[in-house]
């Protein structure tokens, strides 16, 4: 029964900071203050720096894509009569798209760095947990922590002092 409740947090641990990775800088502030549900103090057993890396797209791509459509077809339109220009209307926006998504960018690729934690409480129970990386708080085996569980359904560890 033991090693299920052990197994269930870390999952639930792993769950919850890869549920928040997307926004996990963006809703991070050292300097803000957050109700505290429950701390449990503890020590490190290991730790192992990872990265998560995540393609971002342009959001314009598009609209860079029916631009060029559009003045393909203003341009194609300049050319023929009758049927002739039908015909080169829709070839000039089926050219204009095609250049225009060929000439876009592909995604950047954006590495977030976190690291992976295996915690020892005091009452004996192992967690897991991932969380950004802090230049500024760096962990190694034996660092004394405390594991703040948040009111906004995170965890974050911090070396006690």
């Amino acid at each position: 029964m033991k090693s299920l409740t052990m197994k269930t947090f870390v999952v639930l641990a792993i769950l919850l900071v890869f549920s928040s990775i997307n926004n996990a800088n963006a809703d991070y502030n050292r300097n803000k203050a957050v109700p505290v549900e429950k701390v449990l103090f503890g020590h490190v057993i290991s730790v192992r720096n990872i990265s998560y890396e995540e393609l971002t797209k342009d959001s314009n791509n598009g609209w860079h894509t029916f631009g060029g459509a559009l003045v393909g077809g203003i341009i194609g339109n300049q050319f023929g009569g009758g049927s002739g220009k039908d015909v080169a209307t829709i070839l000039g926006a089926i050219i204009g798209s095609s250049m225009a998504k060929n000439r876009h960018h592909p995604p950047k690729k954006i590495t977030i760095n976190l690291v992976e934690l295996m915690i020892k409480v005091e009452s004996g129970e192992q967690f897991m947990v991932i969380q950004d990386f802090d230049k500024n708080m760096v962990f190694h085996p034996d660092d004394k922590i405390r594991m703040i569980y948040l009111a906004n359904n995170t965890v974050r560890i911090d070396k006690q002092r």
